[in-house]
Formats: structure tokens, C-alpha cells, sequence
């Protein structure tokens, strides 16, 4: 056991009021913007010499971002009073957002894999605490931990866990769970984990619709099964066989995916289980639950609206592989010039941006991104990007065009 560690024990109390006001102010003190506050409360438009920003109704933190950075916080006051020599762990990133992410590890948080290697595993000791982050992790992962008798601090979202309820259910009942969804990413793997959790499960994971096509399509007609297998390698339990465990399918998704593909993906399986077994046993073959997370549906709602008027360009602020930001700035790209960054400093000038491109993965280069004259620059932010992120974009688009958004605001 790990030096003035406390007696093993999976739980603690970091809801007390004496923990969270004061990791509510450093929280605060970190991440909030009075500036954004201020624009926020001004209809969500701040405009100077031509140049107007355009907030989207809703961005930024969510709740379930929230209580994870106080949890995570709130670990660290907690130990460093009661216990300071106990080691604190960190399960892969807290949420998609390396600034957050660099700031929990300058507090004493020791980074380890969202799936640790046996060498990390290694590292722990009973007392040591270990925090779970926000998308969860696999039900395996969270055994291993138990039984080194670590403590917990679990910062799970209830969305994901609502998700977890629900595959658990497909399980029992033996139907196998469609997830929607990455299936390298850390949420998804947590899903498909409960998936199994009663050992008989099956899961299997489609990215798109083109995936839930193709599967419509062997459930249909038939096929080649070793070429099914080839084609979702990694993206279905163990044993699984397309000829068995597609009879009955019940439809869920990672819960930041955009909600119109989630809902097609639900209606394709659907009809292809009606057209293959009946309309009066399609309740034996075919399930469905509204799993996305209403956070990620109302950023995506307010991107929605903005772009009904479209401004002339439009900059998505956040961690390039967060998921639901990424959902955003593919809206974005769909109608109008989208520049996805994860912070303020790539706006080098007004000639050159770097930014995310999704497509080759990678930051690329664009020159004269940013027009002379009158015009309207829409700014969103996923969950996991702080207000203080969003200020300084604001803050560096107006210096672009000489304008200080400090005296700005006085006027």
C-alpha cells in the first residue's frame, strides 16, 4: 500500500461541499471566459470594423464534461489533504481536449493507457487512486483495477452509462447490439465491453451507412462470411457470426455520433428486418433506443440553425479526436469554408491558417483564409472545449484586423 494512502476502498465522498467550493473556484479560474460570458449575454455577436463574430446558441463544455473535470479535480484536493503520497492515475484522456488534458497532468495526475499494459497494471497498489474518465472504460479494465483494490473515482457520463443499460439488456435478452459508432474509440470500446458482460453477448460496430448497407445486405441475401469478417475485423465480439447473430439486432450508438445518421442507421435495420422477417415479428428481430447524448444534440441543433443564414466562414474549436467536435466541423464543411483548430495559435495571420483535416488526418495549410471587408465568422466549440479556448480565438480574430476585444467591450 502506498504511503499515507487510505484503508482500500473502490469509493469516496469528493461531492462534500468543503471539496467542491474550492474546486469549483480553481475550475473556474482555469477554464471560465467573462469575455464569453459577456457575448454570450449580448445575443452571441460581437462586432468591430467590418469584422462580426457569431456564437453558436450552444457550444463548449457540457455537463457531463463538467463533473468529470470537478471529479478529476476534486481527486486531486482530496488526496493532496488526506493522503499525499498516494499516486493518482489517469485512465488515457479525462475527455478530448489536450489543453484540459496538459492541465490535469501539471496537477500530479500520472497519465497511464485508457487500457493499461501489464507493466502499468504493475504500477499499481492497493490505495492507489485511479480515475476513470469520461467515456468510460471496458468492463475488464475496471475488474483488474478492483482487484488491485484501488480506489475508484469514476467520472462516467450518465449518457454512456444509459448506453451500457441498454446493450446489457440486448444482451440478456441474446440480441446482438449494433452499435453505432467509432470502434477504436475509448467510448465504443467501453460499450461493446458491457455488450459482453453477461458472457453470451454479441456486438458488432458500424461506422457509417455504407457499413450498415452492407449489412442490411447479408442479412437479406446472404454472403461470402469470410469476406464480412475481413471487413469488420475489430469491430465485433468474440465469435461472432453473421449467419447466427444477426436474427435479432437491437440498435445503439457511441453518443456523440450526429443524430440524423444514428436515426437512418435504426430505420435501415429496421425495414430490412421487416422486409426479411415480417412487419408482426419485427418486435423479435429488430430494437432501438434514443442513445445520443442531448449535449451533442444540441450543439449540433445550434450549428443547424446558424447555418441557415450562413456566415461567410466558420471556425470549430476543439481536440481533433473528439468525436463530437469532429461531427461539427463535418457539418460545417458540408455548406460553408470550415477551419477546425484546436486552439488560437493556429490563426498564424490572416493569410495563413493551419487546421484539422479530417479527411487526411492531419493538420494542413490554408492560405488567405480570412477575407478583407464586411464579414461574419461563426465560431462553435465541441463538449470538451473550455470557454477560455473560445475566448482566445475570439480575442485573436480581432487582432488580425487590429482590434483590441478588451476595449471593445468597454465601449
Amino acid at each position: 500500500m502506498s504511503k499515507d494512502s487510505p484503508a482500500p476502498q473502490h469509493k469516496i465522498n469528493l461531492r462534500r461541499p468543503d471539496i467542491m467550493e474550492a474546486v469549483s473556484a480553481q475550475v473556474l479560474s482555469h477554464y471560465r471566459s467573462e469575455i464569453v460570458e459577456s457575448i454570450r449575454a449580448n445575443g452571441g455577436i460581437l462586432s468591430a470594423d467590418g469584422l462580426t463574430v457569431k456564437l453558436a446558441k450552444e457550444f463548449g463544455f457540457c455537463y457531463g464534461v463538467e463533473r468529470a473535470i470537478d471529479l478529476a479535480y476534486a481527486a486531486r484536493k482530496y488526496f493532496s489533504e488526506h493522503a499525499p503520497h498516494t499516486p493518482i492515475y489517469m485512465l488515457g484522456e479525462i475527455i478530448h481536449n489536450p489543453e484540459v488534458n496538459d492541465q490535469i497532468r501539471n496537477m500530479g495526475i500520472q497519465i497511464i493507457s485508457h487500457k493499461p499494459t501489464d507493466e502499468e497494471i504493475e504500477l499499481l497498489q492497493s490505495g492507489d487512486a485511479v480515475i476513470i474518465p469520461a467515456f468510460g472504460t471496458e468492463v475488464s479494465t475496471r475488474k483488474t483495477i478492483e482487484a488491485k483494490g484501488c480506489v475508484i473515482v469514476d467520472t462516467t457520463c450518465g449518457d454512456v452509462m444509459s448506453v451500457w443499460k441498454r446493450v446489457r439488456q440486448y444482451s440478456k435478452d441474446h440480441v446482438t447490439s449494433i452499435i453505432h459508432g467509432k470502434a477504436k474509440h475509448e467510448e465504443t470500446k467501453a460499450t461493446t465491453s458491457q455488450a459482453r458482460a453477461y458472457g453470451s453477448g454479441h456486438y458488432l460496430v458500424v461506422f457509417n451507412l455504407a457499413e450498415t448497407d452492407f449489412v442490411c445486405n447479408y442479412i437479406l441475401h446472404g454472403g461470402d462470411k469470410h469476406e464480412f469478417l475481413k471487413k469488420f475485423e475489430g469491430a465485433y465480439s468474440a465469435g461472432f457470426d453473421p449467419d447466427l447473430h444477426l436474427l435479432a439486432v437491437g440498435v445503439a450508438n457511441q453518443t456523440t455520433m450526429l443524430r440524423g445518421e444514428t436515426e437512418e442507421v435504426q430505420r435501415r435495420f429496421r425495414a430490412v428486418m421487416e422486409k426479411k422477417h415480417g412487419v408482426e415479428s419485427i418486435g423479435s428481430h429488430f430494437r432501438f433506443f434514443d442513445t445520443i447524448c442531448g449535449a451533442t444534440q444540441d450543439r449540433q441543433d445550434a450549428l443547424e440553425k446558424m447555418l441557415l443564414t450562413p456566415p461567410n466562414l466558420l471556425i470549430v474549436i476543439g481536440g481533433y479526436n473528439s468525436s463530437n467536435t469532429s461531427h461539427l466541423a463535418e457539418m460545417g464543411e458540408a455548406k460553408l469554408p470550415t477551419y477546425f483548430i484546436k486552439n488560437s495559435t493556429k490563426m498564424q495571420s490572416d493569410k495563413l491558417i493551419v487546421h484539422y483535416n479530417q479527411h487526411k488526418k492531419e493538420e494542413v495549410e490554408t492560405r488567405d483564409w480570412l477575407p478583407s471587408g464586411n464579414i461574419v465568422v461563426g465560431i462553435t466549440a465541441g463538449a470538451s472545449c473550455p470557454n477560455n479556448l473560445i475566448e482566445d480565438t475570439i480575442r485573436r480574430l480581432f487582432e488580425l484586423r487590429g482590434i483590441s476585444v478588451q476595449e471593445l467591450l468597454k465601449k
